[in-house]
Order: C-alpha cells, then structure tokens, then sequence
C-alpha cells in the first residue's frame, strides 16, 4: 500500500522518473443514474482538448437507475482506441462493486475511491487516493438534491491534478457538456476545482502515469455514432423515418428528429417536408418506410435485433416487390431480450437472408462514426438503385459511444435515384413492364404514384407475379422473378464498396474482420509484429455482398481467421 496523503507542490507531477505519458486507461466505476455520464464525458472532451487521442466506452445496465455502470477512457499517444482489458486508474464510487473493481486492477495501478468505502487495505501494490466526496461538495453545491449530481465532478478534479490536466480544459469541457447553461457549468467547475485543490494539498504522486499535450486531435471532432448517421440522413435526402424505439438504436431518430425540426422546415410557409411516425411496433415501422418508398420517398427505420426479427416478413415483402427503404441495425446481444446495452454483432448472417423463402439483402458495415456518415449516404442511394431493402450494420459500441473523427466530407455527388419512369417516359415507351429487365443488369425500371399518365400504373403484391406486375404462379414466371433478383444482387455487389486489404509478403496467416472488431485487430496486428515479429495480411469487410477481392485474399493464405464479436462461427465457416 502507497501512502498518499501528504502535502507535495504541483511541479513534481512533472519531474518524476520513468514517467508513462499518454498511455492510461480511466475506469470510472458508478451507479446508473447518479449523473456520472457529465462528468466522465467532460473528461474525455478535456483530454481531447489537450490533443491526445481518446476514446471512451460506456458499459451501462438494461435500467433507468440504481445499477452498477463502468466508463472507461483511453488515452492513447499511438491512436488506439479499442477497449482495454486493464486500466490503470479506477475511479471506485459504487459500494456494491468498488472491491471487485479494485482487485481486477494490475499491480502498480492507481484507485481514486470515495472515503467512505475504505478500501486502502485491500492490496499492497496499487496506489490508493481517498477523497472525501460528501465533504467537499457541500459547500459548493448547498441545493442537497443536486449533490448526488454534481459531486461527481469531483473526481474530475482529482485527475486534472494527478494525470496533469489543464483545469481550463475541464472548464472549457463543461462549457461545452451545459452550452447555454452558463450556471450549471460554472457549478460543476466549482466541483471539479474543489478536488483539484484538495488533492493538491493531500496527496503525493508515486504513480508514473501522466498526460501531457500532444497535437494530434487538431482539427477533429468527437461524435457518437447514431448522431454521425443521422447527420448522414439528412444529407442523404431523407424526407420519411418510421420508427419503434429500442435501445441501443432509439437514438439515432430521436437525433434525426432535432435535425429535421431545425433543417427541413419551409422557411415560407414555416411547415414541415418531413414526416416523422413513432410506430405501434418494429413491424409496422418497416411497413410504412416501404410504403413511403414505394410513393417515392427516401424513408428509413433504425432497430436492434429484436426488432429485426419483427420486421422478417414486410423485409421479404420489400425484396421481392422490391421497394427501397433503408435500415439502420444497432446490434446488441441477444439471443431474445438478450443484453439490451452490450454490443454485439449477432445479426449479420441473420440480415443477409431475412425473411422466409430466397432473399439476399444488401449491407454496409461501418466500423468508425466517419463511415455511419458516408455509408448512410450510400445506402439511400443503393436502396434506390436496385430498389430494395438496405441494412447499415452499425452496433452499440460504434452508436452509443463517443469517437475521435476527422470532420465528415460533405457528399459533393448528386443523390442518385435509380430507373424512375416519367409520364413522358411511359408515353414514348408505350407503357412500361415493371419487373422486365431492360438493361441486363436485373434492375427493372419503375413508376411513382400520381404520375399523370394511364400507362404508369403497377400493382406492388407480394405473390407471384409476372414483368408485367400481374398475378402469376406458372413456374417458369417465377423462376425467371427469382433468377433476375439473384442477378439483381450481383449488380449490388458491384456497387457497393469492396473490402479495405493491407498486406505484405507474407502469406502464413490472414485475419478478416468488420465493424467496430476492426479497431481490437489493428492493435493486435501491430503487437503481432512488434512482440512476436508475425507479418499478417489484413482484410476489413465494408459490405456485403462480398466483391471477389475478399475470396482472392482467403486463397492466399494458409490460414484465415474471423475476428467478430459473435460466440459461434456460421455452419459454412466451421
């Protein structure tokens, strides 16, 4: 155990020996509900502000208060940004696990704890730092039902001074979190101050973790994921979202939803040009996109796997009547309920063939809020262009936590909105047959409700039916339907984006992986070659279908692994 409480200048933070600068995880250990979020958010932005590259990660309970919640912070001069399995500070404010959380820490660890716990004799070879937290907040905060809120900031403090963190950078942090909330700020800072002085005149720093300004967040952004795809709606021309809250995608609409109340409103007449519709379940959510996309909308849903599984049969509607509409899947773990605020990426074989009967689906699969944004635009444009339902496979992990961005690019390219007949079309064409493929690429050509001509007309039915949209069950109309969907597919594959390959000369081990698994593997790809001297060849998945590239880059190995965050491998892959 390493005695802590004795007076020490500030100056000798910075000249200690063997000093570890700018390489730390932050564990901040609390219970649902008590307004830890304000805090632990402000320290990430500080941290940002002082150019270091950070990540954080909320590991929350499936309630509205009263649970365990853990948030964790990286800080890392190299650039990673996946979760790590040690931390080499915790911040124990939760009786019910502070012990459990303070065994799990490596030797030479660093636990900040409230005084109240008293957990300075539990281990011998981590640093222990007691703070009084009901002490020192009230004097700053005399409103008794704020307390419990704002003595959080405290810890805030208490790490500004030990890991050397600017307390403007808090300020600013706080000024940022509250906006025009110039009282709750000034408030919270008080707080923050407050640790920041008491741990200035009690403790003695023996651990070697520092931060120190670095310039490699210049000109970025901090965005969580679902925010960064419904910024990437709007771009994308959304103008119907149908939606049935579930976590961890509820949200991405509730974001969508303040965007389009401030950007989509005329400004002459002061009326919206969108519609926005909470639906009585996930079923009818989909159901209305794909009415609207049918009329000629550019309509989404967003959902987690639960509600995938609802959606099953109006997917298959959407595939075989093909009507675009975009589907934003924010995975969790399941199976069933499952754990609603766990990440997961349960639902890819499940979303690449929803539905009864033979359906494909498109999807994209981003792994960073900069590609929720791009890929958001992609999909509405895909879904248009061969005129089916389009997953954008994002998870809790990528949607609910905040990320370190370069700023989004806006989409110079015009919306492309794939093989709309005119009324004028229709008359020099003597008509139209709506499933007929014109151009050889499986991809009929379609009409919009009210387009003022007699000719126009199709019936969207989920039987049997012929090129013409008419009522079938010869067997030869439907295997002709069936096998130009298929062919239908392979043109989507062409036009979404192929696989992100590194490789060098070595050809013994190959590792594919997508999503939000991406960040864990370039990490562990550098520690291969850094500790173990392996050279690996790396493949990223952006979407399915898969482009050829990604059997090429199998054949050249010896051994292939799949990293996700799934339990079993797919039965084609065993």
């Amino acid at each position: 155990m390493v005695t802590t409480h004795v007076e020490v200048g500030e100056a000798d933070v910075n000249q200690r020996p063997g000093k570890v600068v700018n390489d730390l995880s932050i564990q901040v250990a609390t219970v649902n509900g008590s307004g830890s979020q304000t805090a632990n958010l402000v320290l990430l932005r500080a941290i940002f502000q002082m150019g270091i590259p950070v990540s954080g990660k909320n590991l929350f309970p499936s309630n509205i208060a009263g649970l365990p919640t853990w948030f964790t912070i990286r800080a890392s001069q190299h650039g990673y940004i996946a979760r790590r399995q040690d931390s080499e500070y915790l911040v124990a404010m939760n009786p019910e696990t502070a012990e459990e959380d303070a065994r799990t820490l490596k030797a030479g660890a660093v636990c900040i704890y409230d005084e109240r716990l008293n957990l300075n004799r539990l281990r011998d070879d981590v640093t222990f730092y007691s703070v009084p937290f009901d002490q020192l907040v009230a004097p700053v905060c005399p409103e008794a039902k704020l307390r419990k809120l704002v003595r959080n900031m405290i810890y805030d403090g208490v790490l500004a001074y030990l890991l050397n963190i600017p307390m403007e950078e808090i300020h600013t942090g706080l000024r940022k979190q509250f906006k025009k909330k110039a009282k709750a700020a000034e408030l919270n800072f008080a707080a923050a101050q407050v640790g920041y002085d008491y741990a200035a005149k009690n403790f003695r720093k023996a651990d070697p973790y520092c931060l120190e300004p670095m310039n490699a967040t210049r000109g970025k952004i901090l965005i969580d994921g679902n925010s960064a795809a419904a910024l990437g709606c709007m771009f994308a021309g959304v103008t119907v979202v149908t939606w049935y809250p579930i976590t961890p995608s509820s949200s991405l609409c509730e974001t969508l939803i303040e965007y389009m109340k401030r950007y989509r409103v005329d400004k002459e007449t002061g009326k919206a040009t969108f519609a926005i519709v909470q639906a009585e379940d996930e079923l009818a959510a989909l159901g209305m996109a794909l009415g609207a996309g049918w009329a000629g909308a550019r309509s989404m849903t967003s959902t987690s796997g639960p509600g995938v599984s609802l959606m099953a049969e109006f997917v298959g509607f959407g595939y075989y009547v093909e009507l675009p509409a975009v589907i934003f899947d924010i995975q969790r773990v399941g199976p069933s309920t499952g754990l609603p605020t766990r990440t997961a990426q349960g639902d890819i074989l499940k979303n690449a063939l929803l539905s009864h009967g033979d359906t494909k689906h498109p999807m994209f699969l981003p792994c960073s809020v900069g590609e929720c944004f791009s890929m958001a635009v992609e999909a509405f444009d895909l879904a248009e262009e061969v005129q089916t339902p389009v997953f954008v496979m994002s998870d809790l992990d990528l949607g609910m936590n905040t990320w370190m961005s370069d700023p989004f690019e806006y989409p110079e390219k015009p919306l492309k909105r794939g093989k709309i007949l005119s009324a004028e079309d229709c008359r020099r064409l003597g008509g139209f047959q709506r499933y007929k493929d014109v151009d050889g690429d499986g991809v009929g050509y379609r009409t919009l409700p009210g387009t003022p001509e007699r000719l126009a007309g199709w019936f969207a039915r989920g039987s049997g039916h012929n090129e013409k949209a008419i009522y079938s069950e010869r067997p030869e109309v439907y295997a002709a339907n069936v096998d130009r969907l298929v062919h239908k597919f392979d043109t989507a594959r062409k036009l979404l984006p192929g696989p992100v390959i590194q490789e060098g000369a070595a050809r013994d081990v190959g590792i594919i992986a997508y999503g939000t698994s991406h960040w864990a593997v370039v990490e562990a790809l550098d520690q291969l070659q850094r500790e173990h001297g392996i050279e690996t060849g790396y493949c990223r998945l952006r979407a399915y279908p898969f482009a050829a590239a990604v059997r090429d880059f199998i054949h050249r190995y010896d051994h292939v692994y799949v990293v996700d965050q799934n339990r079993d491998l797919p039965p084609e892959q065993r």
